[in-house]
């Protein structure tokens, strides 16, 4: 069963300005699937995890591609790095737009081989997991999400059934992967820990020379249990048994294949009190949830991660309004050394919109007090929101508003 994509409108949009699209995500979120859905007849298809073909890319390109001529896709790029110097040549050969649609998992690898070799020539797409627009199936009203009286009035505008929280624990517990959603609930746990024996035995593997899997595998665990929180490596080495430089290159492997996120935070020159730590965020919370051993929507509502479940939940929500749309995403969040901090900010035509997550159908006024800080920094701020469990938006002051998460 297919299930529309935001990202669909852009990848038509994209192809026909470029001769080549990436498109990037976490293995298991679509990407193969969208691509193909948005195929016109005639596209060809070949994939690198098929060794024969793998071992064609990387040791003839030329002759690949002669295999398998444009309009085509690609899949799993990053195996054969030796394709971009001929699919170059290609490209500029021919010079017709949408020529090759490329998929890849592994941004580590690929990125460098892109920059290097297919500069304005290529257009990246990023695609996660199912969003919530996508599940519910109303993609034709997605929008990139700003707490702006327009973004508000024209969500609205479209019939969304309030949400109460065991029906959005639900959904945080199950996760954003395709299968997940869309599978046997049942089959739920066996499907992530599969995945996780899959990207650790694949994935890492192919990336990095990871020599303790055991101590990778404990690093999963103590990262997911830290979602939502400031990145302290010293502790992560602690708990892992490794040391911080190892710490710090395998976070770079989680961030770099779609399975987290580091929210940088905001600085300037106006202030020198603001910290200078990233915030880790897990990008799939079903994922997160499991790694983390709650058996349950329930259990996990009630434990001790719910306020940064659901904090993890939301903000991966905000990400891909703007990933799903083809839109840069310029997050960070706010802390400075008396510990005021706002959970997210997002910058947008030199502007600021601060953002709380609370977990909450009764957010008070107190819930935005921090808002006031952003003040100091010599920028513009927009209207804010409180992202909480209300079954409507409604303003908590002139300059902020209660949105509730069924929104997102």
């Amino acid at each position: 069963m297919y299930r529309r994509r935001a990202l669909t409108p852009s990848v038509t949009q994209v192809s026909a300005g470029f001769p080549i699209l990436l498109l990037t995500g976490p293995r298991q979120v679509g990407k193969t699937t969208l691509l193909k859905h948005c195929a016109e007849p005639g596209r060809g298809y070949v994939t690198l995890d098929d060794l024969e073909r793998r071992d064609l890319a990387q040791n003839d390109p030329a002759l690949f591609l002669q295999a398998h001529p444009a309009p085509t896709i690609i899949d799993e790029i990053q195996y054969a790095p030796q394709l971009f110097a001929e699919l170059k040549l290609s490209v500029d050969r021919v010079g017709e737009p949408g020529m090759y649609w490329l998929t890849g998992s592994q941004k580590f690898h690929l990125m460098q081989g892109i920059t290097e070799t297919l500069a304005g020539r290529v257009a990246i797409l990023d695609l996660l997991g199912f969003s919530q627009v996508e599940i519910e199936e109303r993609t034709e009203q997605a929008l990139p999400f700003l707490p702006s009286d327009s973004w508000i009035e024209k969500t609205g505008t479209v019939s969304i059934p309030a949400k109460q929280l065991p029906e959005i624990y639900q959904r945080i517990w199950q996760g954003s992967f395709p299968v997940a959603v869309l599978g046997d609930p049942a089959l739920r746990d066996v499907f992530y820990s599969s995945y996780i024996q899959t990207y650790i035995q694949r994935d890492v593997r192919a990336l990095t020379q990871v020599g303790d899997e055991l101590a990778f595998s404990r690093l999963l665990r103590a990262a997911a249990a830290r979602t939502g929180q400031l990145l302290n490596y010293a502790d992560l080495a602690r708990d892992v048994d490794v040391d911080q430089k190892t710490i710090k290159a395998w976070l770079s492997i989680l961030e770099t294949s779609g399975i987290t996120y580091l929210l940088q935070p905001y600085h300037n020159n106006i202030t020198k009190r603001m910290i200078k730590t990233p915030k880790l965020y897990f990008l799939d919370t079903g994922l997160c949830a499991y790694l983390t051993q709650w058996s349950s929507a329930e259990t996990l509502e009630a434990g001790a991660m719910s306020g940064a479940i659901f904090e993890t939940w939301a903000f991966a929500e905000i990400l891909k309004s703007y990933w799903h749309q083809a839109q840069q995403a310029y997050f960070y969040f706010y802390r400075d050394k008396d510990k005021k901090e706002v959970d997210l900010l997002i910058e947008r035509d030199n502007t600021l919109y601060p953002v709380e997550f609370k977990k909450t159908a009764s957010p008070s006024r107190s819930a935005s007090k921090n808002f006031k800080v952003l003040n100091r920094l010599a920028k513009t701020i927009g209207p804010g929101a409180v992202i909480c469990l209300k079954e409507s938006a409604a303003p908590l002051s002139e300059e902020v508003t209660a949105i509730p998460a069924g929104y997102l």
